[in-house]
């Protein structure tokens, strides 16, 4: 019998992981350590999908890299403290903004497609929690369940995601249930 493939939990960062700063409705990312917040329940939430067999990777957009707000050296310094915080397996960053229009720039699903070819995942079987439409849209385009962190942000709101909730923490026990059922 052949190796089966992976499921996972695909994870936005801000505002799935960490806390996203808010500003007029709109969340941004944390710009340095001491911004950077570890939502309440994330760590656990973690540690019980990596035990219901679930791989974790953290797919994330981050413009502030081509708006020249940041630089890839402090998000990877951010990303290492999510990890360290969540135990994720591997973290998969764009850093481009809607103008270059890449393939890895959520909505479009390249970010899940090259984790899914590196860690050999089921798509079908996974999951994709975010907190904005362009997530869950991703999510979709890949062919992965849909989760929808809802904390009313100024912008638009996602078209069908497959569940609606208030933070990863309170989805967990959801997605493990219903993963039993897809196996």
């Amino acid at each position: 019998m052949p190796n089966a493939k992976r499921r996972a939990v695909f994870l936005d960062r801000d505002g799935v992981i960490n806390d996203a700063l808010v500003i007029n409705g709109k969340p941004f990312s944390p710009m340095n350590l001491a911004e950077l917040r570890i939502l309440p329940g994330v760590p656990e939430a973690c540690v019980q999908l990596k035990k219901a067999g679930f791989l974790l990777i953290d797919v994330t957009n981050q413009p502030d890299i081509a708006n020249a707000k940041t630089t890839a050296a402090l998000v990877d310094v951010l990303n290492q403290a999510v990890k360290k915080a969540t135990g994720v397996d591997d973290i998969f960053v764009c850093p481009h903004n809607d103008a270059a229009n890449c393939d890895c720039r959520k909505p479009k699903p390249g970010l899940l497609l090259q984790a899914a070819q590196r860690w050999d995942i089921d798509l079908a079987n996974s999951f994709m929690v975010g907190d904005r439409w362009r997530d869950v849209e991703a999510g979709r385009s890949a062919g992965c369940r849909t989760v929808f962190i809802d904390y009313g942000y100024n912008e638009p709101r996602p078209e069908r995601p497959d569940m609606v909730t208030t933070s990863l923490a309170a989805i967990t026990p959801d997605i493990i249930k219903i993963s039993e059922g897809l196996r």
